[in-house]
């Protein structure tokens, strides 16, 4: 009998996404944006060298006008060879725009709010002046040689008619991307399927989407925008960003990788790599049960999990843990059974009676209910006191190999 990993459900809805999906990441511009990360100059090199080398196929390197500093890095980002395209951030102001030039990227990111709300309070401009605004920017832009996509600010919040109008006219000012932005990630993934696909019939250009997660549902509305007809989604490694952040690289790559069999080309072996080092560069402890990456992705604790993992891993693990770079850790304390302790025993030549290993595992809870996880260190000790004599030590039976 064969088994399927994931839900057989998913093949069965049958979600139309597009042939092509392309992923742009903006860990360096919308990551570096949550309060309190900075990047240096060596770690945004690092982390595009990373990015590129798991296959991500577009890097938004910064926003050059924010300082001479980050106009520097994206130039630096930009002559670094790599396979991926290098874009960034520009307003719909001319001055941005010469800064993206200035570094010389393969596309500039525009943008402009087109909610109401941000009209009268923010930009202080009206409907018509805004998409006056974007055409000229855009003009300006494929004027300058550099390719553009221009994106509506709070899109979910803004009125459809207008952004359709913004669109049309930003291609046949020559566009090559026009893009949704979910701002306050106040969207469902209906609304964000109805959004992108009457946007969809407002132009022939690709679609991008840049959602954030402050519903906690970033990713599924991005797999909501594929279905509905976009083509690029932003992404953060770890859905680091403003406020509640952004659509997670690697819970977007596995996402269509196992649920919808849609492989981009990203190497999902070195997910759990970049991660880790966006994190410390970021300054950031990394959750333990982040999705996929984080140290409790493939754990287990209770007692009926480990052995069902211990006999076939597919019980408790819809994924092999080396396809993300990531390991499988099997956890001691108050949860644990009589497997656990008997594999551990295995490893190491440990014979033991059926009832040393009962008095072995009532220890490992007690220690577990005093102060949860139990060492490695204390696990050999509760055996060696529990048989009567010094039980090998991991550390030492390694050394002696």
């Amino acid at each position: 009998m064969r088994f399927s990993a994931v839900s057989p459900y998913n093949a069965a809805a049958k979600a139309r996404l597009p042939e092509n999906i392309v992923v742009y990441d903006s860990t360096l511009r919308d990551g570096e944006q949550m309060p309190g990360v900075h990047f240096t100059l060596e770690q945004k090199l690092s982390i595009a060298r990373k990015l590129d080398e798991v296959g991500v196929h577009q890097i938004e390197a910064g926003f050059p006008a924010v300082s001479e500093a980050e106009k520097d890095a994206v130039k630096q980002i930009s002559s670094m060879g790599l396979d991926a395209d290098v874009l960034c951030l520009s307003r719909a102001l001319k001055q941005d725009i010469d800064a993206a030039v200035e570094c010389d990227v393969d596309m500039v990111l525009l943008f402009i709010a087109t909610s109401d709300l941000h009209l009268r309070y923010k930009l202080k401009m009206t409907r018509e002046q805004v998409v006056e605004k974007a055409v000229q920017a855009v003009e300006y832009a494929h004027a300058h040689g550099i390719r553009a996509s221009m994106s509506s600010e709070d899109s979910t919040r803004s009125d459809v008619p207008l952004m359709a109008e913004l669109f049309s006219r930003c291609e046949r000012a020559g566009a090559a991307r026009l893009g949704i932005t979910d701002t306050l990630g106040c969207g469902g993934p209906e609304s964000i399927h109805y959004v992108v696909s009457r946007l969809r019939e407002s132009t022939s250009l690709p679609l991008s989407a840049h959602l954030h997660n402050d519903f906690g549902l970033a990713t599924a509305n991005s797999i909501s925008a594929l279905s509905a007809g976009a083509e690029a989604i932003a992404t953060t490694v770890g859905g680091i960003g403003e406020r509640a952040g952004n659509v997670s690289l690697e819970q977007f790559v596995m996402a269509l990788k196992h649920l919808y069999k849609r492989d981009i080309g990203v190497r999902t072996d070195g997910l759990t790599e970049l991660t880790r080092t966006v994190f410390e560069a970021a300054k950031l402890p990394m959750p333990a049960n982040q999705p996929w990456v984080g140290t409790n992705a493939f754990s287990h604790e209770s007692g009926i999990h480990v052995a069902a993992v211990l006999s076939c891993p597919m019980t408790y693990e819809c994924v092999n843990p080396e396809e993300v770079g990531n390991r499988r850790r099997l956890v001691l304390g108050k949860h644990s059974g009589t497997h656990i302790v008997k594999s551990r025993l295995d490893e190491k030549g440990v014979s033991a009676t059926q009832e040393q290993i009962c008095d072995m595992v009532r220890a490992i809870k007690r220690a577990g209910e005093e102060h949860g996880r139990v060492s490695d260190e204390e696990f050999w000790s509760i055996v060696g006191g529990v048989i009567g004599r010094a039980a090998p030590n991991p550390e030492c039976v390694e050394k002696k190999g």
